[in-house]
């Protein structure tokens, strides 16, 4: 099992079925992400850590640095001016412990003091649409679980072998099982809530931009893309339609990735037959919406059909009106050529007064 767990997915399930229902209150989650390195890359700091309020960055923390930041604006307004100084000395710890942990897993799991192993810790706690909530701490070792606090029973709990001497260990000391659960249960819940007091607006839902685009493909098929960007928070449903029956197995999704102004963005794709009249279209699903958005994909022979056609009715409107005009002016002054001896002679003059 690894440590996060597997990737997200676009959730495609009963998808654009019309209006959506009732919906119960969003999720909220407050969490913290330590990473160790024993032998990190050039230039790549051996530890780093980054706090999240949903899937908002709000503290960071790395080896290079040696400073805890806020990575929000909003999050200044709700801690104290000494927030950052405790946390930098608290991460600082981190840091160091962090390199000693590393030592003994390779001792435990028999490896040699070469190579680059990683050392994770996640923990947090959750507010779930119900209003229950529940906290969680894992420790990983090279990708994969190492030790979990079991939050119904209290206790550490070993996924693997080599955790076992860690497990009877920490299950001993009564006073830090006693912390995890007061922080997990109480301190972390305490804050969830007031990040999201202050933070507000910056986690006010945002409705996707959905944009459909097509290409040719070398075997002579066409891929249509629906792209879906600004939207908040991150979950989304994106499926292309098919005379509105959902294409789920043949939506191919590309995953959904931050923008990088609080909003994120996704794209899917489906490759078609040019030739079919079948009506296409991308169908979104988001908690902003009140029900799914709908975007038809026009073929660009009917969408260029139309456009000639308005085009060429306004030329010929503005030709008929020329022409009205023209007559007007013949019928009231009559006509009368330009002279090219008088413009040349006017403008001449008009240069003369200037001079």
């Amino acid at each position: 099992m690894y440590l996060f767990g597997p990737p997200l997915l676009l959730l495609l399930g009963a998808l654009c079925a019309g209006t959506r229902g009732a919906q119960e209150g969003s999720p909220h989650s407050y969490r913290y992400f330590y990473t160790g390195v024993s032998e990190p890359g050039a230039g790549l700091p051996d530890f780093m850590a980054v706090g999240y309020f949903d899937e908002q960055p709000i503290l960071h923390y790395d080896s290079k640095r040696r400073r805890a930041e806020p990575r929000a604006e909003w999050v200044k307004g709700a801690v104290d001016p000494d927030f950052w100084d405790r946390n930098t000395q608290n991460l600082q710890g981190s840091q160091a412990q962090f390199q000693v942990n590393l030592a003994t897993l390779r001792q435990r799991y028999n490896q040699s003091q070469t190579g680059s192993h990683t050392l994770q810790l996640m923990y947090g706690c959750e507010l779930r649409p119900d209003g229950s909530t529940g906290g969680f701490r894992q420790h990983g070792y090279d990708g994969r679980d190492f030790i979990n606090y079991d939050a119904n029973t209290r206790t550490w709990v070993a996924p693997v072998p080599q955790a076992e001497i860690t497990t009877r260990k920490w299950n001993a000391d009564t006073a830090d099982l006693q912390y995890y659960r007061s922080y997990l249960e109480g301190e972390c819940i305490e804050w969830l809530r007031k990040y999201l007091a202050y933070g507000a607006e910056s986690l006010r839902a945002r409705e996707p931009q959905v944009l459909v685009s097509d290409r040719p493909t070398p075997d002579g098929l066409t891929r249509l893309s629906c792209r879906a960007h600004g939207f908040y928070p991150r979950d989304i449903a994106v499926v292309w339609l098919r005379n509105g029956v959902a294409m789920s197995g043949e939506t191919q999704s590309w995953g959904i990735v931050p923008s990088g102004d609080g909003t994120y963005q996704t794209r899917a794709t489906i490759e078609i037959d040019p030739s079919s009249d079948a009506r296409y279209q991308c169908c979104v699903e988001h908690e902003s919406l009140a029900q799914d958005l709908r975007v038809a994909w026009e073929p660009k022979s009917n969408v260029l059909l139309i456009v000639g056609a308005v085009l060429g009715a306004l030329v010929v409107l503005a030709a008929v009106a020329a022409g009205i005009g023209l007559y007007i002016r013949r019928r009231g002054t009559g006509y009368k050529p330009t002279s090219t001896g008088d413009r040349a002679s006017e403008n001449s003059s008009n240069e003369n007064v200037k001079a």
